[in-house]
């Protein structure tokens, strides 16, 4: 009997681009094969944590007495538009002919969960490898591939996001159901949406509130130079600048001082950057720029989108002056095609953080 080793990916752009290196070429239900392998994908999160009437009946009704809401065991659920994927691994996962399984979701924490949420789900005992990959680069998926990691190495990054998972449920149901119950409409209430919103009303309360102070200033101004003085609370002190100035009719430079200043090229864009620009330059939401940009790493047109990391990893260096190329080409713009010294200090695989 044939054995194949198992490898589910995060999304099916992602599964089609890691099957293409292994060889995985035939296209079957929800999985392709060949070479040995078989690789499938979660389609995002795919289990998730169950409501809270799920645990108690009464829980459907949102009542005050019945705060906190803490289970002791918690449940998992899969959505009724991810049904059929979930089966389809499960039937993979368990099969008689899959000897292990590869977890090849986005090497992070919240990849790490999806693929442990589907796994335990799926009562799935065998053993696990993680494809650890920096890039969608042809060599560096096959390198990946060659140096898999044993799954237990990253079982802490696994309960990381477990608590942060649960930790997000409690404080949304408790938090949102008692703030709703005590003012009697309803108030949604997260982890990370409630203290992002009291930034905002922080800061427009400030703006608000903000009372402007005059400032005077005096300045100098004759063919050969512009001076400026400090700034100066007092009317008075800045018209008896301008009045010694008017009457002595001279004025003595004591010091002059020359700087000059070099600036590094900006490392190239974070998410939240690119936002800032997007936004800026194109008008572009937040949300916008996410899926464009999300769209264009499915095509191996940028690196990966959701990470804070400006560096690039050592297997992309070889792609530079290519991608330097098609630049020119495309713009018109004269370009040298070797790696310029910067390009050098922005390749870095030490500080490239999670998935990039």
């Amino acid at each position: 009997m044939m054995r194949y080793k198992l490898v589910i990916a995060e999304k099916p752009s992602v599964a089609q681009s890691l099957a293409a290196v292994i060889g995985a070429t035939a296209r079957k239900d929800g999985y392709l094969e060949g070479n040995g392998w078989r690789v499938s994908w979660c389609v995002g999160h795919l289990a998730g944590l169950a409501d809270a009437d799920s645990y108690d009946p009464k829980y459907a009704k949102w009542r005050y007495d019945d705060l906190p809401i803490l289970p002791e065991h918690w449940q998992m659920v899969v959505g009724k538009d991810k049904k059929k994927q979930f089966d389809i691994l499960k039937k993979l996962m368990n099969a008689p002919d899959v000897t292990e399984v590869v977890n090849a979701c986005d090497a992070g924490r919240e990849g790490e969960l999806i693929f442990r949420l589907v796994y335990n789900k799926c009562g799935c005992e065998k053993p696990v490898e993680r494809l650890w990959i920096s890039s969608m680069e042809d060599s560096a998926i096959m390198e990946g591939f060659e140096n898999l990691r044993p799954g237990t190495e990253y079982d802490s990054l696994y309960e990381a996001a477990l608590c942060r998972e649960r930790a997000d449920w409690i404080v949304g149901i408790n938090a949102t159901r008692l703030f709703s119950c005590l003012y009697r409409h309803t108030l949604n209430v997260g982890r990370v949406m409630t203290p992002t919103l009291a930034m905002v009303v922080m800061r427009e309360a400030a703006i608000k509130a903000f009372k402007p102070e005059p400032f005077y200033t005096v300045q100098l101004i004759t063919d050969q130079v512009q001076a400026g003085g400090e700034r100066m609370k007092e009317r008075n002190q800045a018209a008896e600048i301008v009045e010694k100035c008017r009457t002595a009719g001279a004025a003595r430079i004591t010091k002059v001082t020359q700087k000059e200043k070099s600036e590094n090229a900006p490392l190239p864009y974070d998410l939240t950057s690119l936002q800032r620009d997007a936004n800026r330059m194109l008008g572009f939401t937040a949300q916008q720029t996410l899926d464009y940009t999300q769209s264009l790493y499915e095509k191996k047109l940028v690196t990966y989108p959701r990470t804070d990391s400006r560096y690039l990893t050592e297997d992309m260096a070889g792609m530079l002056p290519g991608l330097i190329q098609r630049i020119q080409v495309e713009t018109g713009i004269a370009a040298d095609m070797n790696i310029p010294v910067h390009a050098q200090q922005i390749i870095n695989g030490k500080k490239v953080t999670d998935h990039h």
